[in-house]
Parts: C-alpha cells; structure tokens; sequence
C-alpha cells in the first residue's frame, strides 16, 4: 500500500524529519553525521539515521540511548508524584537536564532541580548552575553542607574534603521538601559499585541502598512503587558511557561549564593526579606547582577533584581524547573514591547518590 506524502510537520525544535514514500520507508537524518556502514544494506550510511524498512527499526546507538532515557523520564514522572533532578552543573546533570526538556517538550520541566552545595565548588560550575536556572525558567533547591557545619550538625573533615559530607543534606531535602523520586546522573561504567544499581533503584525510609534488594527491569519495566518514607533513585544515563555523553554533547551543541575544556590553570601534582590550586587545597612545600594546560573531566569537591593535561578545546577534541583513554573519569580524578576499594558502595549504602 503506498501512500506517499511529503514531509510531516515539525511538531516543535527537537522534532524530526520524517518522509514516507512508496516504498513506504521512513528515513530520518540527524544534522551532525558521523558516517558508518549499513550492515544489512552494504552501504555507507550515517550512524545517527534512523531507517524503517517494512515495519523493521533501527536505529543509532545514540539515539537509541535518548529514547531509553527520555522513556525513564517519562515513566518516573508520571508513576510518582514529587520528583526531583539533582543537578550540579556537571556534564552528566547537564546531559540529564537537555533530556529532560525533550521529554516533556513543549510543556516545562514539570519538577525542580536540586543541588548539594558543598561550599567547596569550582565558581566556573556555580556561575553556569545559576545562569542554566534563570534562562529554563526551574525551580532550584539548595543543600548547603556549610549551612551544616555552621550550625553543628556536621564537622569538617581532617583532610578538608567535603564530598562524604554531602549525605545528611541529601536525604534532610529529600524528606523536608517531600521528593519521592530522585534522578541522578550516575552511570555504570564510572565505578563498580554503580555498575550494580538498577536504572530505578529503592532507598529505605533512612534514605539507604541495599545492594541486595534490586527489583528486575526485564523488558525496560521499572518498578517505582515504595512504602511511606521510602523513595526511589532513578538513574537515565545508566548504560551510557562517559564517551556516549560526549559524543552526545557534540551532536546537540549542549553548553558545559568552560573548565571541562582545555585552559590555562595553576596546578600541582599529588597521588598522580594533578590538583588545581585553590583556597581549599594548598600545595605542600615539596609539590611544585605550575601553570600548564588542562581539563575536567569531571565536577566534585575542589579539594578532591584532579585535571588531566589536555589541549582539548571543544567537544570534539574530548570525543577523540576520551576515546582513547582507558581509565575512567572517577578513577583518573577524584581523590574520594581512592579512599577504600569500597568507597563508594560504602557511601550509596548510607544514602549517597
């Protein structure tokens, strides 16, 4: 049956291109290609299109990772009642938050987003959280660990590192403002601990993970259901990986805070990894420090967040230089992690994201 028309109308800015012919295939192309070749077809295509040929779909690998996540927005969203995105300005959060805005698209956002506010955060990081909040129109929600310390509820740590201190505030937001759904920007290639945790994942009624006591997703069916002061982490950027976002970062031409980017930055070296200088993390007398070109590759606490020596300048570049390490971001850079081998399953059994 051939019913050729030409293309459909946009349906808003993220909408596609669709045309159906009498062959009656649909062929949709995105604007950045990267090309490949066609398996079936024995022919070079873009990766990022997506072809149905007599009711079969396929599509990129891409594209597949934003239906799943934009699926998991939507299905969360609409089984709970008060969700809420943790967003720190970090490229994960930021990713998190681009896919967001295509799921419930052309409506807002319809939840707020939430920081904890270590005090000991990259400026470049607070200014681009504030200016994301403002130009989107969302709600933001701080927990503030200095409020915190200030107060007495929680002390400062001996080696002045802030991120184990994140907890308390967490789950303290969680049950003043009453979220019954959570979604953080944790994946499964970044630490092992993670790599255990289901996309939608229970919190007991203290806010802690059992490892043990993971609900089966077979089908991509999540189970959100909890009892009375429990609540649900959820998790959309699980099976991507620190390549997948960036490849999806260059794709979009999503903003990120500069210092994911190469720049000019006064650094030392410690543990093997290079620390940037800062009120919070002075160098000892025997570390030299110097100024050479470097990057992020991920956002937490100044006082336990190292660089890595780059000279990558924009998403591009980081795709070819992040295709070809072989460590991941967290075990290259953050100090916190390196504690115990079991540092971080320590900390998400307490509450910890």
């Amino acid at each position: 049956m051939s019913n050729p028309t030409g293309p459909a109308e946009p349906l808003g800015p993220y909408a596609l291109t669709t045309t159906t012919t009498e062959e009656d295939t649909m062929t949709v192309i995105n604007p950045h290609p990267v090309r490949g070749v066609d398996p079936q077809h024995g022919q070079e295509l873009d990766p990022y299109e997506v072809r149905d040929d007599f009711g079969g779909r396929e599509l990129s690998l891409l594209d597949a990772l934003e239906t799943e996540s934009i699926h998991i927005f939507r299905e969360v969203t609409a089984e709970l009642e008060r969700p809420v995105l943790l967003f720190s300005g970090g490229k994960d959060s930021v990713v998190m938050l681009h896919l967001a805005r295509k799921a419930f698209w052309p409506g807002p956002v319809p939840f707020p987003v939430m920081h904890v506010d270590t005090g000991h955060n990259f400026p470049e990081v607070l200014e681009y959280r504030d200016r994301v909040v403002e130009q989107y129109g969302l709600r933001l929600v701080v927990a503030s660990v200095q409020d915190y310390i200030d107060d007495g509820r929680l002390s400062e740590r001996a080696d002045g590192t802030r991120n184990q201190l994140q907890t308390r505030p967490l789950l303290d937001a969680i049950q003043s403002n009453r979220f019954d759904a959570v979604y953080g920007g944790g994946r499964r290639d970044e630490e092992k601990a993670r790599a255990k945790e289901r996309v939608v994942s229970l919190r007991d009624e203290f806010g802690q993970w059992d490892p043990r006591n993971q609900r089966p997703e077979l089908w991509n069916l999540y189970n959100p259901r909890h009892r009375p002061g429990e609540h649900v982490r959820a998790f959309p950027l699980s099976n991507w990986t620190e390549l997948d976002v960036w490849r999806y970062i260059a794709r979009e031409q999503i903003d990120l805070p500069s210092l994911y980017y190469a720049h000019e930055r006064e650094v030392f070296e410690r543990d093997g990894m290079l620390l940037g200088r800062n009120p919070y993390l002075p160098a000892r007398e025997d570390e030299a420090v110097h100024t050479q070109m470097v990057r992020y590759r991920t956002v937490g606490d100044m006082s336990c967040t190292g660089a890595v020596a780059s000279d990558a300048v924009d998403a591009e570049a980081v795709v070819t230089e992040v295709a070809a390490t072989t460590i991941t971001e967290r075990g290259a850079t953050r100090a916190d992690d390196r504690v115990t081998e079991a540092a971080m399953e320590d900390r998400k059994k307490e509450g910890y994201f």
